[in-house]
Parts: structure tokens; sequence; C-alpha cells
């Protein structure tokens, strides 16, 4: 069983950063808090309906979705991040991501709170993540918006299998 957060080495975290200057980022909000994904990876933005479920899935995979015929896995990002009593209202999304082809392309749903805006890094420097918590393992960087902070979400780590167990 895995737990925490993985070492990185600085240079990794440095790389991380380095490819995410000059992106545009979807920014969404998680019970409060404002985090955002590489534009590149949202294939689609969809109204809430609840997915069929899955037996014997981790509590935080909600079931599935037929997306144009494919079958898509739905994430509580709420559940998987261990945040606050979970409500799904009128604002609540579920965002359809692609993992990069790198991470073999996977393609999964994400439940939200609500999405924000689109959030152009400008003159923003991306900081390197900080901190030791569960969610902390797939944050790629920081980034400065207006008078908060969004946490930028590394796709890849976020729809790998093996984060799960």
């Amino acid at each position: 069983m895995q737990t925490g957060v993985e070492s990185d080495t600085v240079l990794d975290i440095d790389d991380r950063v380095e490819q995410l200057q000059g992106s545009d980022y979807l920014s969404f909000e998680l019970d409060g808090e404002l985090y955002g994904v590489d534009i590149q990876t949202v294939e689609e933005i969809r109204v809430w309906s609840p997915p069929t479920l899955i037996p014997r899935s981790p509590a935080f995979i909600l079931g599935v979705i037929n997306l144009r015929g494919m079958i898509v896995p739905v994430m509580d990002l709420r559940i998987r991040f261990q945040a606050s009593q979970v409500d799904y209202h009128r604002e609540t999304v579920v965002l359809i991501l692609r993992a990069s082809e790198m991470a073999n392309g996977k393609i999964m749903g994400v439940v939200v709170d609500a999405v924000s805006d689109v959030v152009d890094q400008g003159e923003g420097q991306i900081m390197p993540p900080l901190g030791d918590s569960q969610v902390i393992a797939y944050v790629s960087g920081l980034l400065n918006v207006g008078e908060r902070v969004m946490s930028l979400v590394n796709v890849d780590e976020l729809l790998r299998i093996e984060r799960w167990i």
C-alpha cells in the first residue's frame, strides 16, 4: 500500500515546473480551493449526472459513464483529496481529462465543484508545490491568480492507476 508523498528530487520538481511555463489552465473550485489543469488535457466539460456504479472500486471512483461509446471511469476529487462532505449541485461538473501520450493517453472523468475560468499564466511565475499531504503528490506547481493561489494538478499523476492502491 502506498501512502504519503513519493519523494522527488529538486531536479524532478524543477523539470515539472519548467514544463508548465507558458500554459493556459482551466481553473476549478474544489472545497473552496482553486485548482487548475493544463487546458490541453481537457477533452470536455459535462454536467453532473450519476455514473453507473462499479462493484468493489475504490471509494473515490464513483463508477463509469458512456462517452460516445467509450467507457470512462469517473473519480470524485473531493473524495480523492479527502476534502469535506461531498455534495452534488447544479454547478457540479465532470471534467473529462486525458493524460499525455507518455502516460498512455488514459482518459477519465473528474468530478469538481464548479469550473471557474481559463487562466493565462501571463507573467506569473509558477512556484514548486509546498508541504506534505496526500494532495501534494498530484500538484505540479502553484500560481498566483489575483488574490488567490491556484494549485496546478498533474493530470498524468492523477490518472496513474498505481496510485489508487
